[in-house]
């Protein structure tokens, strides 16, 4: 059984750590940088990058900041935000990112996944996606949250692993910073839809929350912000937690 992953998210707006409910009402979480490091030493499998604005703003990610980043942390590194085409894929790439998460620009130019997989590899290419369940069932949004589409969350997600997304972060809109337990109904249908990792978003707030996004969600890692953040749950605590309820996570120290 592959171990399961703990990722700490870093939501990126003006060069700043911020974290807010359901996608709005943003506060300052503290200094990306140092934050990155401390998670790398305490034991995170992964982290997550995403320029939260940079979409709906229409300019590109901080590249000097992931730079720094990188430099910082030796786990890998995920970074999403305003990439729309093959040259920011690279320059991020080079940049010191190992896998590139896309969202908007993918729902307005599906064939941007098949180009990232083509050239860099299914590895490299994460699909984001941010869904609210509404009355009609699941539905895709696009620029952090702002715009409704077509797009309906178990058919888009089928669409983007046979074009070559390696993996599914998966936010739900309706769970995200409430800190009362992910999305896991919808989470077990993703896993049981696709044969590719999916990532659960949104939701965490105590740590028996990550171990029913492993065993009821079926999530292969689950991706937190604020308890992180603020120091309500520490990794390595999360970690000893999850083994003593038997499951497989990598431990701190290896």
């Amino acid at each position: 059984m592959l171990a399961k992953r703990i990722i700490p998210c870093l939501d990126i707006k003006d060069g700043q750590t911020v974290k807010g409910t359901n996608f709005v009402n943003l506060r300052q979480a503290g200094d990306p940088v140092e934050l990155a490091r401390a998670y790398s030493e305490q034991g995170a499998d992964e982290l997550v990058f995403l320029d939260i604005t940079a979409s709906f703003e229409g300019r590109k990610t901080f590249t000097e900041l992931v730079k720094r980043i990188a430099a910082n942390i030796s786990i890998p590194f995920t970074v999403g935000g305003g990439i729309n085409e093959l040259s920011d894929v690279d320059r991020l790439l080079s940049a010191g990112a190992d896998k590139i998460s896309i969202n908007s620009s993918a729902i307005r130019n599906p064939n941007l996944i098949n180009e990232i997989a083509k050239n860099y590899g299914s590895q490299v290419c994460v699909l984001a996606v941010d869904a609210k369940q509404t009355e009609k069932g699941w539905w895709c949004y696009l620029n952090g949250g702002r715009v409704e589409t077509d797009r309906e969350l178990f058919s888009w997600t089928k669409e983007a692993q046979e074009r070559g997304a390696g993996e599914i972060l998966f936010t739900s809109m309706n769970h995200d910073g409430v800190k009362q337990g992910y999305a896991n109904d919808a989470l077990a249908r993703l896993a049981d839809n696709l044969s590719i990792p999916v990532i659960a978003s949104g939701g965490a707030g105590t740590i028996e929350d990550f171990r029913d996004v492993f065993t009821e969600g079926k999530a292969d890692a689950a991706l937190a912000a604020s308890v992180f953040h603020f120091g309500e749950i520490k990794i390595p605590d999360l970690k000893s937690y999850l083994c003593a309820q038997g499951i497989s996570i990598r431990t701190v120290n290896g």
